[in-house]
């Protein structure tokens, strides 16, 4: 019988592809009973929309500057992080604005969106993801983010943009790899052809295609960020549960649940509902604050963000650390097992596959530094 206090190797870490720099990350931006409370503020096209709405409405019929741009997601990151273990942004305006202005706590977990927002469309006007022009895996490592965050919009059924998007993934799964740094995948359903959102055949697939998304692709990825896989109100809260557990039946990552955009009532009530299918936190964004932009001026809007924002973030953080499914329990261990991982001397060799150098290493001598 094995002895329950002794060293485990790392190698139960490495199986699940969890190599220091994505473990490190892993770690970054979880809380400290290892679910997820991730907040989003990497929209770009949503949020310059939003605000350019807000100026049609004050008799300004222009684009958003910058500067105005990379305000807003300054204070919405600011209030967003302060009740969640990691936050999300872009590259382009977010991130070395939020850092170098000192507004996201050196506590919370950095995630960075390496794809372009937008991007093309086929003929069926359905879409073909690629890089945010000028960034990469390697600047995102490079800057010392905590994980990268892919979105590749995903329908089984479209086969010319399906292989395109499963051949972006997986350039960016290897990119990843090589540069050890954490992957979070989302996929999110979408219209084609002559469908809109509201298309009642795009409704009707929308859940068969959340799941069968993840069961192609969530192995890809170290978290896995789904949608809800129905409507409420339009199916039965048992079809919607079961439809959750087959989600997290074919889920080989610990998953988290995305906003869409959906009411703040509504997402509490789809969070509370993953939850309990075993869902191991969220990653939400406009839900937590879309209507900041509805507010008159920069002072209200700053309110509505320490305030409202704040408290549903809060709100969503407690039902997370309370009922949602640790990454570690995902794979089957407890944290009195984390506690009892070992790493074998001469690591640092074997590390980034450079075997070669090995062979007739040995450690240094007594005194060495080695």
């Amino acid at each position: 019988m094995s002895n329950p206090n002794s060293p485990i190797s790392v190698t139960r870490l490495l199986g699940l592809g969890l190599t220091p720099g994505k473990l490190r990350g892993l770690q970054r931006i979880s809380n400290d009973n290892g679910t997820l409370t991730m907040v989003a503020t990497d929209q770009n096209s949503s949020m310059i929309t939003m605000i350019r709405d807000s100026l049609k409405k004050k008799g300004q019929d222009r684009e958003p500057t910058f500067d105005e741009i990379v305000e807003a997601k300054i204070i919405l990151a600011e209030s967003l992080s302060k009740n969640a273990s990691g936050v999300l942004v872009d590259g382009y305006y977010g991130v070395w604005n939020s850092v170098a202005s000192f507004n996201i706590p050196k506590t919370v977990g950095i995630l960075v969106r390496v794809e372009q927002s937008g991007g093309g469309k086929n003929k069926v006007n359905a879409p073909l993801g690629g890089f945010e022009p000028g960034w990469s895996v390697e600047k995102i490592k490079g800057i010392g983010a905590d994980a990268v965050k892919l979105l590749a919009q995903y329908e089984p059924t479209e086969p010319n943009s399906s292989e395109h998007q499963f051949e972006f993934i997986q350039q960016v799964y290897e990119d990843c790899k090589k540069h050890d740094i954490l992957l979070l995948l989302e996929t999110v359903a979408f219209p084609f052809g002559d469908e809109k959102k509201d298309s009642k055949s795009f409704i009707n697939r929308k859940a068969e295609t959340v799941i069968e998304s993840a069961h192609q692709l969530s192995r890809f990825c170290d978290i896995y960020k789904a949608e809800f896989p129905g409507h409420l109100g339009n199916e039965s809260d048992a079809q919607l549960e079961k439809n959750l557990k087959a989600l997290d039946a074919v889920s080989e990552r610990p998953w988290v649940l995305l906003s869409a955009g959906v009411d703040f009532p509504a997402y509490k009530q789809q969070v509370e509902m993953a939850m309990k299918a075993g869902a191991s936190g969220i990653l939400g964004g406009r839900a937590f604050w879309k209507e900041y932009f509805l507010e008159e001026t920069e002072d209200a809007r700053k309110k509505f963000a320490n305030t409202v924002c704040n408290d549903r973030v809060l709100q969503i953080h407690e039902i997370v650390k309370a009922k949602g499914k640790p990454w570690f329990a995902r794979y089957g261990l407890t944290m009195d097992e984390l506690h009892r991982i070992r790493v074998a001397e001469g690591w640092h060799f074997r590390y980034g596959g450079n075997l070669k150098s090995t062979g007739n290493s040995k450690a240094g001598a007594p005194g060495e530094v080695y």
